[in-house]
């Protein structure tokens, strides 16, 4: 997941996903045989209740996410040419566990001394 933003201000994956986002997730989460994007822009638009997002958005993150190996991917030949079908590559804690680690990752080689006096000062 290129350019992880942790939001301070909010609590559990909405400090790094937009709402949608993370319905998306959801979707592909409770599927785990997959869903072409449509399908997932669809029950997503739903669940937003009056909102929507573009299927362009929902395209984009998916990719985002299987680029990212969050979500895997098979072309599949259908009506109008290849289709992506997505599915989970780690489930709900293991996503918890990549941004975990990605957000600790960084901070470390950004800050290694701070953050070994901070994890010390936690575990006090």
């Amino acid at each position: 997941m290129n350019g992880i933003v942790y939001d301070t201000s909010q609590v559990g994956l909405e400090a790094v996903l937009k709402v949608w986002q993370l319905k998306a997730l959801h979707v592909l989460w409770s599927s785990p045989e997959g869903a072409k994007s449509f399908i997932v822009w669809e029950k997503v638009n739903k669940m937003l209740e009056g909102e929507t997002i573009s299927r362009a958005s929902i395209i984009n993150f998916l990719e985002a996410m299987r680029e990212t190996g969050v979500l895997s991917g098979e072309q599949e030949t259908g009506k109008g040419g290849y289709h992506w079908v997505y599915s989970p590559a780690m489930d709900e804690a293991g996503f918890k566990q990549f941004i975990a680690k990605t957000l600790l990752e960084k901070l470390m080689r950004e800050f290694p001394d701070e953050v070994r006096e901070a994890i010390k000062r936690l575990n006090r």
